[in-house]
């Protein structure tokens, strides 16, 4: 089941131009009213990660310039780089053929993208029936969020 959303006002963007919300029609919604998102660093063309967007997530993020995610863990709206100061800063907004994935393309404030503390989550690489860690931590963890 796909869900469409009828939204009819308008935002006024990071631009100070606005424009209307109808363009969040346009994205095939999940049935829990979500889409994926591959969030991918505009210098490097790394995948920083895949996270999940809702329409106010993505309404957010268009109307900010950052990026903003919905937390299915938490239940709740989460602004990227919120606790630790590491925002995406969003160059691109991009639609999928099928308009059921979005890519962000950004830049990531601070260079640290995952929570782990490193430039960006796929850090793992299988090697014949392992996994290795092939990515440095840049920041300790703890020192960003403190201990847990």
């Amino acid at each position: 089941m796909v869900l469409k959303y009828d939204y009819s006002n308008r935002i006024e963007s990071n631009s100070g131009i606005f424009m209307s919300d109808t363009w969040l029609n346009k994205v095939n919604w999940s049935a829990d009213g979500l889409v994926p998102v591959v969030t991918q660093d505009a210098i490097s063309n790394k995948v920083l990660m895949v996270a999940w967007m809702n329409p106010e997530a993505l309404r957010l993020t268009a109307q900010t310039g950052e990026a903003h995610y919905w937390s299915r863990s938490r239940k709740k709206l989460w602004h990227k780089g919120e606790e630790s100061g590491h925002v995406q800063k969003v160059k691109e907004i991009r639609l999928d053929c099928d308009e059921d994935v979005l890519l962000l393309v950004v830049e990531q404030v601070g260079g640290v993208a995952c929570h782990t503390g490193r430039h960006h989550c796929f850090f793992k690489k299988l090697e014949q029936d392992q996994w290795l860690v092939t990515e440095p931590v840049i920041k300790n963890p703890e020192e960003i969020y403190g201990q847990r």
